[in-house]
């Protein structure tokens, strides 16, 4: 068995094999080192992808119950199988590591199960169960450990009824209710797979906003639309704590006027956010640092103290975001073959896919208020566009934001029918630094959700809407 490499990556998700892959190319022998049976890390197993079959599987089930008989689709009786939409995520999830490892063989990548633990700087060891440990030595290594969820104090996650969105993936049944901590980005998208299919939805937030690290507009308009789906909204609310009552849970919270308050409910799902998971990585046989929020403390090159040892992902600095892990996997690895590429972090969009959608690039109004920065908005309704009438997709806006003077683009922000997908104009609107003006001039194909941003644009440049 090979144990000399040119570079180790540890962990398989997003950035750990984008960046195992990039270096392959570039004609670096390279390993990677996994402790899950399986590839893909949290975003494929139990983050991303899952998440998104049940988003999707459930939105087709809402739509079918709620609009179909107004598209003159008569159903004669409408049923939900719960244990179908965890078996088709299940498939969904082994179609996405199947492709994973046909990758790590096309590109000639060893992959090792188990867990590493670094020995000093220039080793690591291999842990599998029930198996001698394996010693490996690389020049160069990729931290990619991912993270993992974290809780609030008095609140303890047993994974029973106190449970975090890995649990929830992968419920046997139905819940009749559910309480929500946290309405951040996983928060949401919880809230929307089980509001959908008839679940009692509770969301208690300790900000004053929905996705309070968004723009908050965007907040604003999802607490509209998620009230019309019946979730229960609680913002400025302080949970203080979390039983288990064996079939049920109670939340125990602080109200606005500081009143001790309490809900009970099938099960209780913490979704305040996820830590950076260092756990176990031996970092302490390095000189690998992490700062106050146990993230390992990296320079503009990805490396760590150890100048041969690097780190990427939720395990750094920055938005937990897979499409942001992936960008610095591969800059990792063209770093260490010695090429110069470059991430513009201010330009990695952030998606979240209740339905609509919402999507943000750029900076939002608070923050341009914050540095005082001049900037014009324009702003286009899904209602007056005949694309989304024709779907029954009205709800929501498209927004962007300029600069007075230039009319260069300085944010974007969209809640509406796939602006996930249309986010990405905005992106390379900015990465190129094109203007208001270049962007309503173009041609958008009639009828589209597009034309929204078009719409925007042209209000944004101080020009009013010419379509619908």
């Amino acid at each position: 068995m090979e144990t000399k490499f040119d570079i180790i990556v540890i962990g398989s998700g997003p950035g750990g094999y984008a960046s195992a892959i990039r270096g392959s190319q570039l004609g670096y022998k390279t390993a990677i080192i996994e402790k899950y049976d399986t590839l893909g890390g949290t975003c494929t197993n139990v983050g991303c992808i899952p998440t998104k079959a049940l988003l999707d599987s459930t939105e087709h089930y809402h739509t079918a119950f709620s609009k179909f008989k107004t598209f003159g689709i008569e159903t004669a009786k409408l049923e939900l199988n719960f244990p179908q939409l965890i078996k088709r995520k299940e498939e969904v999830i082994e179609q996405n590591t199947a492709g994973l490892n046909y990758l790590m063989k096309k590109n000639k990548i060893t992959v090792f199960q188990g867990t590493g633990e670094f020995l000093n700087n220039k080793q690591i060891k291999v842990q599998s169960n029930n198996q001698e440990p394996i010693q490996l030595e690389s020049e160069y290594y990729i931290i990619a450990t991912g993270s993992k969820p974290s809780t609030i104090p008095g609140v303890v996650l047993d994974k029973k009824r106190i449970i975090t969105s890995t649990e929830a993936l992968s419920l046997e049944n139905k819940p009749k209710s559910l309480v929500i901590i946290g309405g951040g980005v996983i928060g949401v998208e919880m809230a929307s797979i089980f509001a959908r299919i008839g679940t009692e939805v509770t969301i208690i937030e300790y900000a004053d906003s929905l996705i309070p690290t968004m723009d908050k507009e965007l907040g604003k308009e999802l607490k509209k639309l998620f009230t019309r789906q019946n979730i229960q909204i609680l913002l400025n609310h302080k949970v203080q704590s979390a039983f288990n009552h064996g079939d049920s849970a109670t939340v125990q919270f602080l109200d606005t006027a500081d009143k001790l308050k309490e809900i009970t409910a099938d099960y209780c799902l913490v979704a305040v956010g996820r830590k950076p998971y260092t756990s176990g990585l031996g970092l302490e046989n390095t000189d690998i640092a992490l700062n106050e929020k146990g993230q390992i403390i990296t320079n503009e090159k990805l490396q760590t103290r150890v100048s041969n040892i690097y780190a990427i992902g939720d395990v750094v600095k920055g938005t937990m975001l897979a499409h942001k892990a992936e960008e610095e996997g591969i800059f990792a690895a063209e770093i260490i073959h010695g090429e110069k590429p470059h991430i513009n972090y201010k330009l990695i969009p952030g998606v979240v896919y209740t339905w609509p959608e919402i999507a943000s690039v750029g900076y939002t109004e608070e923050e341009l208020k914050k540095e005082n920065i001049e900037y014009r908005v324009g702003r286009f309704p899904f209602s007056a566009s005949a694309r989304a009438r024709a779907a029954m997709e009205k709800d929501g806006f498209t927004k962007v934001l300029t600069d007075p003077k230039y009319g260069e683009i300085l944010g974007i922000h969209i809640i509406g029918p796939r602006a996930a997908d249309l986010i990405a104009q905005g992106v390379i609107a900015m990465e190129y630094e094109v203007t208001d003006e270049d962007m309503f001039r173009i041609s958008y194909a009639h009828p589209t959700y597009s034309e929204t941003l078009k719409e925007a644009y042209l209000a944004s440049s101080g020009q009013g809407p010419i379509n619908i």
